[in-house]
């Protein structure tokens, strides 16, 4: 039987796989949906993007390159501070975004199917506990 640490990883392994599964059919992974939906959000900062999707900055490098060789982001230099980058969407990230959030909220209800909303709550709170736990010290 596995242990609490080792369930958590095996549910988060999983997760993505499934996830990522479902993105497939626009050619896209999780990681960079969560980065176009972020942009999307009005996130442009490469550094916050990073911190938001849980990579450092090389993964946040090559996610951004990904997505601009796939012609969904353009990074153009930031209007007040030349040494920084701001991403942005193009025309045909702005067209696929509307159809990524609702994707997560699938596969979310999926993991979550058969759960009383108390039991998502509980969980929620457990899994933030998790977190801080493991947050830098």
């Amino acid at each position: 039987m596995l242990g609490g640490g080792a369930l958590v990883t095996q549910v988060g392994q999983r997760l993505r796989t499934v996830t990522d599964a479902a993105f497939g059919a626009y050619d896209l992974t999780s990681q960079q949906a969560a980065v176009m939906l972020h942009v999307a959000r009005g996130e442009g900062s490469p550094m916050r993007l990073a911190a938001q999707v849980g990579t450092d900055t090389a993964g946040m490098t090559r996610l951004l390159d990904r997505l601009t060789a796939k012609d969904l982001v353009v990074r153009t230099r930031h209007p007040d501070d030349r040494r920084s980058v701001v991403v942005e969407l193009t025309t045909d990230g702005r067209a696929l975004v509307p159809k990524l959030a609702p994707i997560f909220g699938q596969v979310s209800s999926r993991l979550l199917y058969g759960f009383e909303a108390e039991e998502i709550r509980e969980l929620t709170g457990f899994l933030q506990r998790m977190l801080a736990n493991l947050g830098d010290h």
